[in-house]
């Protein structure tokens, strides 16, 4: 019998692990110049409701939608926020350099899911956050969620 293929969540270390990437991230934030701006109006428990989204998407405890609404809800808070590509690069860029700094898995098999989970996560809610045909952003996005366009728990290796 195969081994089984661990989830994200499982595989960086769980809640635990993950709670502490997503504080020390948000440390840092307020001295990065590109990020700093779009954090600055942000309450002390977002980096908690990050946590939760993310535990959720790598296949963690279903947290974030029992409290929080789920992936739409995610989407709307980011509708109209005005994200740049320098500013998605240096999320993804420091959330990377945190995850190091804190030792998390450094192998090949895992740094590959954990970067195209963050990618693909930005290409869609970008794809999200764009009016469609006729709707607005935030009822492009309840069509997208309600069509079965979410991204949760997918395991790793899938």
């Amino acid at each position: 019998m195969p081994a089984k293929v661990p989830t994200l969540h499982e595989w960086l270390g769980g809640s635990e692990a993950l709670s502490r990437l997503i504080e020390r991230f948000y440390e840092k934030v307020p001295s990065d110049p590109l990020l700093a701006p779009l954090f600055a109006s942000m309450p002390k428990e977002h980096f908690e409701h990050v946590a939760q989204f993310i535990a959720e998407v790598f296949g963690g405890p279903a947290d974030y939608s029992a409290l929080h609404g789920g992936h739409a809800a995610m989407i709307r808070h980011h509708l109209g926020k005005g994200i740049t590509e320098p500013q998605r690069k240096r999320w993804v860029a420091l959330l990377l350099e945190t995850a190091d700094e804190l030792q998390l898995p450094g192998d090949p098999e895992f740094r590959s899911a954990l970067v195209a989970y963050l990618e693909w996560g930005f290409a869609t809610g970008r794809h999200q956050l764009s009016p469609i045909a006729g709707y607005g952003c935030r009822e492009a996005a309840d069509a997208f969620v309600e069509l079965g366009g979410s991204w949760w728990a997918l395991p790793a290796g899938e």
